[in-house]
């Protein structure tokens, strides 16, 4: 399982103003002979990358997903870049804000680096060198109930999971995806080629 330290984004349970960084928490588990489980989220409501389209498109953006820089919930999506993504969940439960925070210490107390709002942003020129923090925990399954026991359990899991139609395994869109780039090629829209040559 891997996180990141990145630039302050949402808020404190209950908060207005944004104290933590969306610190995308990501876990990959190996299967046999198959493309592995890849969980990757944001601890926002929605990726901060989102909310940047949405801006740059003009589009407004659900209720729900963001704050203004007065902390009041705002459809506005340049608005909301000024202001703060609003927690995983934060609508109905502090569930992601306290997940946010646990992410945070991990990233930053522990091993000393910035917390979200004391580094500047990654999308502006301006600003301090944001120190951001990373966190890996790696686990050998041979170590605890061994490596054959491990991905054997897991083909059970993804078994039951995979019994309901409708159901995608982690990464497999991601995985496919990248596939296809592979063999076809990416299409890249004339006005993002233009910014990427620029």
């Amino acid at each position: 399982m891997g996180v990141a330290a990145v630039l302050t984004a949402m808020p404190a349970a209950g908060g207005r103003h944004p104290i933590f960084g969306t610190n995308p928490v990501a876990a990959v588990f190996p299967r046999r002979d198959a493309d592995a489980l890849m969980i990757d989220l944001s601890l926002s409501e929605v990726a901060r990358g989102k909310v940047t389209v949405a801006a740059r498109q003009g589009q407004p953006l659900p209720l729900g997903w963001a704050l203004d820089a007065e902390g009041r919930p705002t459809t506005d999506a340049k608005a909301a870049l000024a202001g703060s993504m609003l927690p995983l969940g934060a609508v109905s439960s502090p569930k992601g804000a306290m997940l946010a925070l646990v992410v945070e210490l991990l990233v930053t107390a522990l091993i000393g680096a910035q917390f979200g709002f004391e580094a500047s942003s990654f999308f502006v020129d301006e600003g301090n060198r944001p120190r951001i923090g990373q966190a890996f925990i790696v686990v050998d399954p041979g170590a605890l109930a061994g490596s054959a026991h491990y991905l054997a359990r897991v083909e059970v899991l993804v078994a039951e999971m995979l019994k309901d139609d409708g159901v995608r395994l982690p990464g497999a869109r991601r995985e496919g995806l990248r596939r296809q780039a592979e063999a076809e090629g990416i299409e890249v829209a004339e006005a993002l080629l233009a910014v990427l040559r620029a």
